[in-house]
């Protein structure tokens, strides 16, 4: 609980900060609108009785007013929004109140502050989720493409889809006739942003290749890639995504990811819901998508050994214990007749748990 006398709760928005401080000597109450820039917002909060604190929700308007704080030498939380208790019977919701609801909550110590990233950090994420961006536009023009070309009788038998022969087949179709001139053109349009779409993805990927190799994410990078289903891209977004992994517990990381079952018990009753899906749901996509590479038999590859070959002796031998052990476990769940969601799933929680045990072990020379 931090010892300072007053307590600031702001409600920053794009174009207006609502501003509240509660005096814990005197009880006294500051409100002010504040126009959403650092300086202004500093300058107005230095003037109050210090030492002083302050908190505001985390959201789209990001960190710079965080790291502002902490260069004026200002303790500042950011509020996780859904850690945030409302009372059930307050049906007003104004900025002020909002603003003061925040101050009441860092004066009684109440605030859940979510960590605020290193610039580096943030940069490396606007990079991966650039690419998660590309990867899902990618999908859906897929889609997109294949079902108009599905209602107009065309459908691909020449193998896999979306391969050089199946990119040649799609660009062979026309439709002529002028009254299916609305189709040609809605259809080319199509194929030209699955075009683009690709080079950019393409673009981005190299981008990422290029700084996982040499960044301070690198190292982290590298020992996940000795897990199973965890390539260099896959790897490099978990080490930018999670940040700082020594936050958690092997134990705990999966619930932060919302990888754990929800439950609803009250007496004798206990009811498991469906897992919670709360947190960081592109890390979650992630190891799910990982986890299904734990399901076939464990071989050490070529792929795997050339990953194998940049990381630690002990990064090697933890990622050759967790692929054994994660194939035992999808064999057991086989075994068992659970659904292969649902124990897709299990995997994946383990998994990370697996990749906190690499990603927090001390650097060592390979």
């Amino acid at each position: 609980m931090g010892l300072e006398r007053t307590s600031v709760g702001l409600d920053v928005h794009a174009r207006s900060v609502s501003a509240a401080a509660i005096d814990g000597v005197t009880g006294e109450v500051f409100r002010q609108r504040l126009v959403p820039r650092e300086d202004v917002v500093i300058d107005w909060v230095r003037g109050l009785p210090g030492p002083v604190a302050a908190t505001y929700e985390a959201g789209p308007t990001g960190f710079g007013l965080a790291r502002a704080f902490s260069t004026a030498g200002i303790r500042c939380a950011v509020a996780a929004p859904s850690k945030i208790t409302r009372p059930s019977g307050d049906r007003i919701k104004t900025d002020a109140r909002d603003a003061l609801l925040l101050a009441r909550l860092l004066r009684l110590d109440e605030i859940v502050a979510v960590r605020v990233p290193t610039v580096a950090e943030e940069a490396a994420r606007d990079l991966v989720r650039a690419r998660e961006d590309a990867r899902g536009d990618l999908m859906r023009l897929r889609h997109r493409v294949s079902k108009l070309l599905l209602r107009h009788g065309q459908v691909y038998y020449g193998g896999e889809a979306w391969t050089g022969k199946h990119e040649a087949w799609l660009h062979a179709i026309h439709f002529a006739g002028n009254e299916r001139a609305g189709t040609a053109a809605a259809y080319e349009a199509d194929l030209e942003a699955l075009t683009l779409t690709l080079a950019r993805r393409q673009r981005l990927d190299e981008q990422i290749t290029a700084m996982a190799a040499g960044s301070e994410f690198t190292a982290v990078t590298r020992r996940l890639c000795c897990l199973r289903g965890i390539s260099t891209l896959t790897g490099f977004a978990l080490a930018v995504e999670i940040g700082d992994w020594s936050r958690f517990t092997g134990a705990g990381i999966g619930a932060y990811l919302g990888l754990v079952p929800g439950e609803h018990s009250t007496g004798g009753s206990r009811h498991q819901l469906p897992i919670t899906k709360t947190g960081n749901s592109h890390v979650r996509r992630l190891l799910v998508e990982a986890a299904w590479h734990h399901k076939p038999g464990y071989r050490v590859g070529a792929t795997m050994q050339a990953r194998w070959d940049q990381a630690p002796a002990a990064a090697r031998a933890r990622g050759h214990a967790g692929n054994q052990r994660l194939h035992a476990r999808w064999t057991s769940l086989t075994e068992h007749h659970k659904k292969h969601t649902v124990a897709c799933v299990a995997i994946a929680r383990e998994l990370a748990g697996w990749c906190w045990s690499l990603a927090t072990l001390p650097d060592t020379p390979t």
